[in-house]
């Protein structure tokens, strides 16, 4: 068997006031993977949710501020891969308070052998 993309999921997460970078992807993980129900992978066998692969890219304005393993512990099942890009958005509402809010946009794909 070969490993298929079978689900596509899009999460935003947001760090309003504490630029915390890795909490924006970990929310914006938490939020494309909590929008579904994936009921048909017992179908595919017991294990598939243990065997399956979790592509998971996140676009953030500093990827080398994001710690990997807090993010990827948003995932409820399988093996997670993270990759992080320049991307997302960073705004000073209150422009001069040196209070930016960060947003990040995630992509998570889920491969499972069929």
């Amino acid at each position: 068997m070969a490993l298929q993309p079978a689900i596509l999921e899009i999460g935003t997460g947001i760090d309003l006031h504490g630029q915390d970078y890795t909490e924006a992807a970990r929310r914006a993980v938490w939020n494309a993977v909590h929008q579904s129900s994936l009921m048909f992978l017992g179908l595919l066998g017991p294990d598939t949710s243990k065997e399956m692969i979790v592509d998971v890219t996140v676009a953030i304005p500093q990827p080398d501020a994001v710690d990997a393993a807090t993010v990827l512990a948003a995932l409820p099942h399988g093996k997670g891969r993270l990759t992080t890009v320049e991307g997302g958005l960073e705004i000073e509402p209150r422009e001069g308070s040196g209070d930016k809010t960060v947003i990040a946009n995630a992509a998570v794909v889920v491969r499972v052998n069929v």
